[in-house]
């Protein structure tokens, strides 16, 4: 029994970036499953960001947007060939959900909760007013890419020069692949600098080696 207490008391508690981990990891699937239930209400101002953007910053090709909660129609100016019609053209019109790249904002909150910092409630909802231009910048990215595609990536009939083609594919790559989980980890990582430099700088910051005269004494 003395051997077990010795035993007990000598192992070592897990560090504080392990328990942040871990706290992160349960708290992302408990917000993720809740975030799928209101992402339509808390992701509507994301919708309404990407429409005014879509309609101000593309109106050769957007005509109108239609946004309700869970769902972004926009209607275009790009007519393009429906071969079940004779030839004849129909405007396109795309379907988008406002939700689609919006997930970062569980990922952002598990973070702030795991941290346990001080002023949760405000920096979660600086953090979520900062991630909105975000997340509208890759919901616009794939309406318009669903329109590029609409018109079979035809330079001509959007009315476009090649580089600008690939702009847009370029733009649509990032807003699909990096925005979406790099976005909520740089906001996390500024609103909780403080306890990134206590507990995860040091984490993955490499020890430093042991000199020559301390592994050998002769």
């Amino acid at each position: 029994r003395l051997f077990d207490g010795r035993r007990l008391s000598t192992m070592r508690k897990p560090s504080p970036f392990v328990v942040f981990v871990a706290s992160a990891f349960g708290w992302m699937l408990a917000l993720t499953v809740l975030w799928t239930q209101i992402s339509p209400w808390t992701s509507y101002p994301v919708g309404v960001i990407s429409s005014v953007a879509l309609e101000q910053g593309a109106p050769m090709w957007v005509r109108e947007v239609r946004l309700k909660p869970g769902v972004m129609d926009v209607d275009t100016r790009v007519a393009i060939p429906v071969p079940s019609a004779g030839g004849r053209r129909a405007e396109v019109t795309i379907d988008v959900n406002p939700a689609r790249y919006a997930y970062g904002l569980p990922i952002f909150l598990a973070l702030l909760l795991a941290a346990r910092g001080p002023r949760r409630l405000m920096r979660g909802v600086v953090g979520y007013l900062v991630l909105l231009p975000a997340q509208a910048f890759s919901l616009s990215m794939y309406a318009l890419m669903q329109l590029v595609l609409a018109a079979q990536v035809n330079a001509r009939l959007l009315r476009i020069a090649p580089w600008q083609l690939e702009l847009l594919v370029y733009g649509y790559q990032v807003g699909s692949l990096v925005v979406p989980t790099l976005a909520p980890i740089l906001v996390w990582l500024w609103l909780d600098r403080q306890f990134v430099a206590k507990v995860v700088v040091p984490a993955w910051k490499p020890s430093a080696p042991a000199s020559p005269s301390a592994a050998d004494p002769s």
